[in-house]
């Protein structure tokens, strides 16, 4: 499926309440891990069809994650700076940058953040460590290096509907990877680990 008809199906959950209704749990990942496969926004509705509410709220937003992560992670890869990471399966490496290891994690701006929008692209590296402390604390806990895309809307206050927006995202990695250089990302140390990360925005 291209980057166009994968937005045209992500779009389609924006119709539709956004709500957990729940802590992410391994639980109702094993019950919904049929999300894997399925890109097409109609095949999902009729998968869940038999759930209650709130797991297919869940199921809906799963999806709309994974795909919307795997689409950033295709247009990284797109880039030649950039060369995608050979064992799918890793948990700590999705791709390297100029030969630097990094996973990525797509997040909105967290509310629980001390900081307003602003302050935070001042004080990044205080997001940064903010955000490895804060992180799921299910299987992709670690602390190795980690680029994180935010998403942040100012005026609706709406931003996981901004992780649908894949042409807008694609210009901003470009954007970012255009000016990359290892000297400007965040050095930190944390549970006697060395790491390097980075924030992308994608703000509207």
């Amino acid at each position: 499926m291209t980057l166009q008809s994968l937005e045209s199906e992500l779009k389609k959950r924006l119709d539709f309440r956004y709500n957990w209704g729940r802590m992410q749990s391994d639980d109702w990942d094993f019950k919904t891990k049929f999300i894997y496969q399925v890109q097409v926004f109609e095949s999902l509705e009729n998968q869940c069809r038999d759930f209650d509410e709130s797991l297919r709220n869940y199921t809906f937003n799963r999806w709309l994650n994974f795909w919307s992560a795997k689409a950033v992670e295709s247009i990284f890869a797109s880039n030649p700076l950039v060369k995608k990471e050979d064992n799918q399966f890793s948990k700590t490496v999705d791709f390297y940058i100029s030969g630097i290891p990094f996973d990525h994690k797509s997040s909105v701006f967290p509310r629980q953040f001390r900081k307003n929008f602003d302050d935070a692209i001042n004080h990044k590296k205080e997001l940064i460590e903010w955000l490895y402390h804060n992180q799921s604390q299910q299987g992709r806990k670690h602390y190795a290096n980690r680029l994180f895309i935010i998403f942040y809307d100012e005026k609706n206050g709406e931003h996981w509907k901004l992780k649908t927006e894949l042409a807008l995202i694609k210009e901003k990695i470009t954007d970012y990877l255009s000016n990359f250089s290892a000297d400007n990302l965040v050095s930190l140390n944390l549970e006697s680990h060395e790491i390097l990360s980075d924030v992308i925005w994608i703000k509207v």
